[in-house]
């Protein structure tokens, strides 16, 4: 598993987002998967729940993931090229 760090120039939801972009890239997160849900992901990767928040807004805004109320963060089919 990728791992936050605390000595990066980027925010911590910048580094979350890039992992989380990385996985949908290179197919661990297939095009229709639901992503882990954020309390999955605030253990996973010792971050607060704002900060998934922050970091799923920023995969939403690139076209990645689209977020579905009550139900999850899905990947997006297909996904967008870089």
């Amino acid at each position: 598993m990728d791992k936050i760090s605390p000595d990066s120039t980027l925010y911590v939801y910048e580094q979350l987002a890039a992992i989380i972009e990385r996985k949908i890239r290179s197919g661990e997160y297939a095009p229709g998967t639901r992503l882990p849900g954020e309390l999955t992901m605030t253990h996973d990767y010792k971050v607060g729940p704002g900060t998934v928040r922050r970091a799923l807004d920023i995969l939403r805004e690139r076209g990645l993931v689209i977020t579905v109320r009550a139900r999850g963060s899905f990947v997006v089919d297909p996904v967008p090229p870089e």
